[in-house]
């Protein structure tokens, strides 16, 4: 972006689900000479796997059913790129792999009392996070041969969450909630998670409704959440990025700017691009883009989705041309 108005265009429409579109996820690493995989899940109780050929037409080239038995609202790939973790209103979190040309579920994560609502994988890709209805987020170690062992079980917020979301450099987890507040949980170093830092709306320029999503820029330095208060808020740290093991300064979050007047009704999602774009998605059937330029937050024009359901998760990426 330059400065001037952007623009988004659609380029092509897939379609399967047999029921409303929860959430997509990119593969980070497809694999050498692949071209770009999606991975979307919904109210059908499928995932569905969108691969792009090289003349350009997306294919539905896996559906990935009969694990879940309701909504799957979250889907997650790990950073390799090799394992796939759904989330479910059934209350289970289900592991896929890809091996042999098929996708087969290696491994269903149990404990949760309620509908699972998000799933994030750590950078390492050793830790899982799942949050829940039941007002819980839970920290899962991946081990040798599929098993995941439950290591915390992180109790705080009131409500019920509604996303985590792991920092792209730190051992640090947020979480976002029904109860309108923001947590941040580290490690203190002896496998004790606990929380360092809730951001409000009374003593942090927080929200003042449910908060639906929180993304980190690539960085780590900023991160924007989204709310049903029509707002997205920027918040920024002064954590020293290079010491990410020192388990230090993780509570220094601070609010830097409110974006506002973009959105009519709920923002449902915002997603931080590595090129350093926010996109938001809200009940007003809108996706708004934000860059930053000379140290202010400024929006670019919207584009409105005409005759849809609400724009509930969006992911940014670019795709080059062949």
């Amino acid at each position: 972006m330059d400065g001037g108005a952007a623009e988004l265009r659609e380029t092509h429409r897939l379609t399967g689900h047999a029921d409303r579109a929860w959430s997509l996820a990119w593969n980070p690493n497809p694999g050498p000479g692949a071209g770009p995989v999606l991975a979307s899940c919904g109210g059908d109780k499928t995932v569905r796997i969108w691969k792009r050929a090289p003349d350009g037409v997306w294919d539905c080239s896996d559906v990935l059913d009969g694990v879940h038995e309701r909504t799957v609202r979250s889907c997650a790939w790990s950073p390799d790129g090799k394992l796939l973790a759904t989330a479910s209103f059934d209350g289970t979190t289900a592991i896929w792999e890809y091996s042999g040309g098929d996708f087969e579920c290696v491994a269903t994560l149990e404990g949760h009392d309620n509908e699972v609502k998000s799933v994030s994988w750590s950078q390492s890709g050793s830790l899982l996070a799942t949050c829940s209805r039941d007002k819980a987020v839970w920290i899962w170690e991946v081990q040798p041969g599929n098993e995941h062992e439950c290591v915390a079980v992180l109790q705080g917020h009131t409500q019920d969450v509604k996303m985590v979301q792991w920092h792209p450099v730190l051992s640090v987890l947020v979480s976002v909630s029904y109860d309108n507040t923001i947590r941040v949980w580290a490690d203190d170093g002896d496998d004790d998670w606990h929380c360092v830092q809730t951001l409000t709306e009374a003593d942090n320029g927080g929200h003042s409704s449910t908060v639906w999503s929180v993304s980190f820029n690539q960085k780590g330095d900023r991160m924007v959440t989204c709310s049903d208060d029509c707002t997205l808020k920027i918040w920024d740290t002064s954590v020293d990025l290079s010491q990410p093991t020192t388990g230090e300064g993780h509570e220094s979050w601070r609010h830097l700017s409110t974006l506002s007047g973009h959105h009519g009704r709920t923002i449902f999602s915002a997603h931080w691009s590595s090129e350093d774009v926010i996109a938001s998605g809200a009940g007003d059937d809108a996706i708004c883009l934000y860059a930053e330029e000379k140290s202010t937050m400024v929006s670019y024009p919207s584009a409105e989705h005409s005759n849809s359901h609400h724009s509930w998760f969006i992911s940014y990426t670019i795709c080059l041309a062949d």
